[in-house]
């Protein structure tokens, strides 16, 4: 139950940091933020350790970052 909390509070968190900061960023870098911020989440859900967190937020800011940029690049 703790656990279910911290994660809900973390992705509060970084949704609202999200959503507030995202005003003057390219498209390619609302894809990178928002992909890093999913990647961490499914990071922690599936491995349940900091390297797994670290490394679904990297993984994920990379994959939003190239599919925001192919899309907005036609």
């Amino acid at each position: 139950m703790k656990r279910k909390i911290v994660v809900m509070f973390c992705l509060f968190v970084v949704l609202s940091l999200t959503i507030g900061g995202c005003a003057n960023m390219t498209p390619t870098q609302r894809g990178a933020v928002g992909g890093a911020a999913v990647g961490a989440v499914a990071g922690q859900l599936i491995g349940g350790n900091t390297t797994s967190t670290l490394i679904g937020a990297g993984a994920g800011a990379l994959g939003g970052a190239l599919l925001n940029d192919a899309r907005h690049s036609n």
